[in-house]
């Protein structure tokens, strides 16, 4: 599944024009991951002049505007939400942040001016519990978050059913998809959503 993941990520990425570099090809089973393993993708955008930080934790498309570079890490376990308690439990997910990994992504970036973003499925709803997380995320030195809707309704938005992607076994399967209806764009609710009515 990380090998899927790390894909919707990369072309999320290619399609808002970053450059993606992946350093790591291969799988590391029955040993802890050097810290240059941690990192998964790094991003160069050379459109961008000046790097901004967003103000957000939780970041939507339109927030890497002014996100020039990236070192980025993607844990794609779709099944739940991640909470602080969940980055307790598995402190491997944020190994990225940590000095060595942050040091081998600034080498292939020629700066260590970097954002630091975890794409993962998705925080806490809110309340308490997403405050805790956000709160956690900071602390470690995460700049932002970037949830796999965002990026993959960012992909479905931009896929037309009119080209051909053959080169890319993912933007042609959503085009597939959207072909035969089984994907929509996202559509404006110009009235709301219509209560179901009760039968």
């Amino acid at each position: 599944m990380s090998a899927v993941s790390e894909t919707i990520a990369r072309e999320y990425f290619e399609m808002l024009g970053y450059l993606v570099c992946q350093p790591r090809k291969y799988s590391v089973p029955g040993r802890q991951k050097k810290a240059s393993e941690e990192v998964d993708l790094v991003v160069l955008n050379t459109a961008i002049r000046k790097q901004k930080l967003p103000g957000v934790m939780v970041w939507s498309t339109e927030d890497l505007a002014s996100v020039a570079r990236a070192v980025i890490a993607v844990r794609g376990w779709h099944t739940e939400r991640f909470y602080a308690s969940t980055f307790e439990q598995a402190p491997d997910i944020l190994r990225f942040v940590e000095a060595d990994s942050l040091k081998f992504a600034a080498q292939i970036l020629g700066t260590d001016d970097m954002a630091k973003v975890l794409c993962l499925p998705r925080l806490p709803a809110g309340g308490e519990l997403k405050d805790q997380t956000i709160a956690l995320l900071k602390e470690k030195g995460i700049d932002g978050v970037i949830s796999f809707r965002t990026m993959l309704g960012e992909l479905v938005s931009r896929v037309e059913t009119q080209k051909n992607y053959e080169k890319s076994d993912l933007l042609q399967i959503i085009r597939l998809m959207k072909n035969y209806d089984l994907l929509r764009d996202p559509q404006l609710e110009l009235f709301g959503k219509q209560r179901r009515k009760r039968t």
